[in-house]
């Protein structure tokens, strides 16, 4: 099942996405006798309950007997999770972790296959498909990253990671947008990273539940993979390519560690961290490196204002972006002290 939240008539909904329409969860449950909540953060509440509910209506709008529903063109579709309780992101592809430390010059760093990390990013700049708004800094090194996520569906602690599965949701694209400059600048003092990351970070466009990725799923001892592909587009151009299967560390082992001594709960969002080729960072490094080789000079390549990046996960959708400068844009760089 396919899940998305949307605006319309400057209300927030919850809707079930089926054969490119949406069909307002709340309203066609009523149809058929049944009440069920209308927006997202009260569903995953109460999500396996929900969820069984949310089925049945599911199965009469594939019968064709709800036929009242919307086209993408008159609503405006929202992050499947407009406002998560809190959101996290991982490390967990090791091509990119490992490619992007070989291009800086330095060592594989050992723990990564020792544990999974993560880091707290800002769960009130979440936002789905469409414009993101961003200041004169962020566009110094302005970057993406191409990332898959979860959300919790049930509240949980100490979560083993034989058990975690049972506690996703869905999953859905993740792009992290980055402000190098800000980021790099900050993370000297060996803290964050904060501005660099917090301005935005785009979900969508559906919520996908586990059981339509039954077909792509990989039993591992620690939890479930995913053979889905990976891609991403900068004004039109394909610029990355991997796959969910190359995670070197699964969901579970994510959330068992962020589960550790600490209460997850549902409207939390995971995310996966960076695939390899996945971001610009990763990227520039390399194409410099191959440059040097060849004796020829390389210029990074960020994005501008006005463009546009695209995520796409097979069988989660694709998600659209396109920067806009923000409205009286003024640089905190400028401000540091001498």
């Amino acid at each position: 099942m396919k899940f998305v939240s949307y605006k319309h008539d400057s209300e927030e909904r919850l809707g079930i996405y089926f054969d490119q329409k949406i069909f307002d969860l709340k309203d066609c449950a009523l149809q058929i006798g049944i009440k069920i909540p209308s927006k997202m953060k009260k569903f995953l509440k109460k999500f396996d309950e929900n969820i069984l509910l949310a089925k049945k209506v599911e199965e009469e709008i594939k019968s064709g007997k709800i036929q009242k529903f919307f086209s993408e063109q008159e609503i405006k579709i929202l992050a499947p999770v407009p406002k998560p309780t809190s959101c996290r992101d991982g490390y967990a592809f090791r091509q990119h972790v490992a490619t992007a430390r070989r291009n800086r010059g330095v060592e594989m760093i050992p723990e990564f296959d020792q544990f999974p990390i993560f880091y707290f990013t800002n769960h009130n700049a979440i936002i789905g498909p469409g414009e993101v708004f961003v200041e004169e800094d962020h566009l110094k090194g302005l970057d993406f990253e191409l990332e898959a996520a979860i959300v919790i569906g049930r509240e949980g602690k100490n979560i083993s990671s034989q058990n975690a599965d049972s506690y996703i949701a869905g999953y859905m694209i993740m792009n992290d947008f980055s402000a190098r400059i800000l980021q790099m600048d900050e993370m000297k003092l060996n803290l964050g990273p904060a501005k660099g990351k917090d301005f935005a970070t785009a979900i969508g466009p559906w919520l996908v539940t586990p059981d339509e990725l039954e077909p792509q799923k990989i039993k591992t001892e620690f939890g479930n993979k995913y053979s889905l592909e990976m891609k991403a587009w900068h004004n039109g151009t394909q610029i990355s390519s991997g796959n969910m299967k190359d995670m070197d560390w699964t969901f579970a082992e994510i959330i068992e560690r962020a589960s550790y001594g600490v209460t997850l709960y549902p409207g939390d969002v995971i995310g996966s961290g960076t695939c390899g080729t996945g971001c610009y960072l990763e990227l520039n490094g390399t194409h410099a490196l191959e440059a040097k080789a060849r004796g020829e000079n390389f210029t990074p390549v960020w994005f501008k204002e006005g463009d546009t990046v695209e995520i796409e996960i097979s069988g989660l959708g694709r998600l659209v972006n396109k920067f806009v400068k923000s409205p009286n844009s003024y640089s905190i760089l400028a401000k540091k002290k001498l």
